[in-house]
């Protein structure tokens, strides 16, 4: 163990798999007591199961992100165990059917923005007011590379992480001199239950788009998240962080 987060409290929504579990690992690892936050309540046990196995500590906060009062619940719950809110991790995220924008329905577009870009503005709601009360604190989003290109049948996933990269940049600038660093991660091909169902579908082109062609580990994109929270990247805020296998470079 490095200790990059030593006695530092993360809180992970979208915890109980994929992005959100490979990172918590890693924050465990790394020094930190992990608040799991997620729908998914037995997948978010299985969570804490495995940070408890790896010597870490873990509680679970059963959350809708896109529902305020739950939110806020789960923030007052993490202070409540651990005493304070050091990292918070807002990865919640869902994907819909694909369909060319014109196809894609009013129902399929509100219920994404509600999770993946409304979600993680009320994360940031009730994570800053703690961090301003301690004298500082770290954010990183989870955004995606359909939030810095275009990905065809994707408009309203494209939309909220294109909202999420915004929303990342717009806060850092207000809270920098108030010691709260915000940042995003956007991953590509990573080898997550979600990515796997995308793939299924005729306009997405598994990893080929990649320099490296193949599949990221969740615990890839965990590195990369916690690094931004530890003082490692004292000196980095309002960053959109690729996490691509050089995705984006062609």
């Amino acid at each position: 163990m490095s200790g990059l987060v030593s006695n530092k409290v993360a809180l992970i929504t979208g915890g109980s798999s994929g992005i959100g579990r490979g990172t918590a690992l890693v924050f465990a690892r790394e020094g930190a007591k992990v608040a799991i936050a997620d729908i998914q309540v037995e997948e978010g046990h299985e969570t804490v199961r495995l940070v408890e196995e790896a010597g870490g500590e873990a509680i679970f906060v059963k959350c809708d992100v896109s529902v305020a009062a739950e939110v806020k619940a789960a923030v007052e719950k993490v202070v409540e165990t651990f005493g304070r809110l050091d990292c918070g991790f807002n990865n919640a995220g869902i994907d819909s059917a694909m369909a060319k924008t014109a196809d894609c329905t009013e129902e399929d577009w509100d219920r994404v923005i509600a999770v993946n870009l409304k979600g993680v503005w009320l994360c940031m709601k009730y994570e800053i007011p703690q961090m301003l009360k301690q004298g500082g604190g770290v954010i990183v989003n989870t955004a995606s590379i359909g939030g810095l290109r275009g990905l065809g049948g994707m408009s309203n996933y494209c939309a909220s992480k294109g909202g999420v990269i915004m929303l990342t940049r717009t806060a850092a600038l207000e809270y920098a001199r108030a010691g709260i660093r915000i940042n995003a991660v956007c991953p590509g091909g990573i080898n997550t239950p979600m990515s796997k169902r995308l793939v299924k579908q005729p306009m997405m082109s598994e990893t080929r788009g990649n320099a490296m062609r193949r599949w990221g580990r969740p615990q890839e994109v965990g590195e990369a998240v916690v690094w931004l929270c530890s003082d490692a990247a004292s000196f980095v805020t309002g960053h959109a962080m690729a996490v691509d296998a050089g995705f984006l470079a062609a």
